[in-house]
């Protein structure tokens, strides 16, 4: 019989659970088990069931000495024992630092040709870690999150998801137009932040909150995608996971539109962009799928178990890379003062 291994959430952000818990559930079916641990003072504690196991500081963690350590952030010190493993806390590709090598991960699980492709190449350039396409845990959810009620008539829902990142973001240009819309009520919204958007906006919007607007601060997003007919954003990683819904995304002034999406270049077309997208013509939905093949072509809810698959080879054969991680000495410095971990 096999014994039970150690697993390690590495999180630092709120995020973090809806991404990670699919996952959480599969090491314990599998009869082993999880720690996390909480990297910053950005994650809400109470997000924690009763049980879990949460370590208060490294000293802990490496006691606990996990055989590998899950990512959905961008770092995790070299000094954390195990296979480290990114699993990305987000779909979105085209967004900066995507594709950033940061020499923390000895295994990078991608989610479909769309950046599988490009991490295949990065690991033949820099040759210490592995790639392997599996899947984004987080999504053995999706399809099978039922929608929910959040308004008391049959309106059609909008969903309003913008970016935070200031170059990136339509909360400020679309303010306006979204209020107008609101206060024609002709549609019910759903409104969801960033956990990093500018709290102005957060402010600006939240008085809008009414009858037929509600601002939504879970971080569990699942039955909002499920429940919205359509979603309004920019070039945040939520398009991706609304698309494999099948659903239409009016994007404003995206960095990279595609064919799937009814992108604008001003506040202005809102109105008629949303006439298009809840009336969507074929050419548009089979763009969507398309796309949504290319991003992420799993819907089995089996992403979790093809994430511990590929762990579990790198634990038996060792990695096909040939380098071992690099020693990384100023970023590991940082996360040393960060944590206030000085044993060597």
């Amino acid at each position: 019989m096999k014994h039970s291994q150690n697993f390690l959430f590495y999180i630092s952000l709120n995020y973090s659970f809806e991404i990670l818990r699919p996952l959480q559930q599969e090491i314990i079916n599998q009869g082993n088990k999880v720690a996390w641990f909480v990297a910053g003072k950005e994650v809400d504690m109470s997000n924690f069931s009763a049980n879990a196991l949460v370590l208060e500081n490294i000293e802990d963690v490496i006691k606990f000495n996990p055989v590998a350590s899950f990512v959905p952030g961008n770092v995790i010190p070299r000094f954390i024992p195990g296979i480290k493993v990114q699993v990305f806390h987000g779909l979105e590709w085209k967004k900066k630092g995507h594709f950033v090598i940061r020499d923390c991960f000895d295994l990078y699980c991608t989610h479909g040709k769309a950046t599988t492709k490009r991490f295949n190449e990065l690991a033949i350039k820099h040759q210490f870690f592995d790639v392997k396409e599996t899947g984004w845990p987080k999504l053995d959810n999706l399809f099978n999150t039922p929608k929910e009620q959040y308004f008391n008539d049959n309106k059609s829902t909008i969903l309003f998801a913008p970016t935070f990142s200031p170059s990136l973001t339509s909360a400020p240009y679309l303010y306006d137009q979204i209020t107008a819309l609101v206060n024609e009520k002709k549609y019910n919204w759903l409104v969801k932040f960033h956990p990093k958007m500018d709290k102005q906006w957060i402010k600006l919007y939240s008085q809008l909150a009414s009858d037929n607007l509600k601002i939504i601060e879970s971080s569990n997003i699942n039955s909002l995608l499920q429940s919205a007919d359509v979603m309004v954003s920019d070039t945040s990683s939520v398009i991706g996971e609304f698309s494999l819904l099948g659903k239409p995304v009016i994007s404003l002034n995206n960095s990279q539109p595609g064919n799937y999406l009814i992108n604008i270049t001003e506040a202005d077309e809102l109105p008629n962009a949303l006439i298009v997208a809840l009336s969507p013509p074929e050419t548009l939905l089979l763009a969507i799928n398309r796309y949504a093949e290319e991003l992420h072509p799993y819907n089995d809810g089996k992403s979790s178990l093809r994430i511990l698959e590929a762990v579990e080879n790198i634990l038996l054969n060792g990695k096909q890379s040939l380098k071992p991680l690099p020693m990384n000495i100023i970023r590991n410095l940082k996360q040393r003062k960060r944590l206030n971990y000085w044993k060597f």
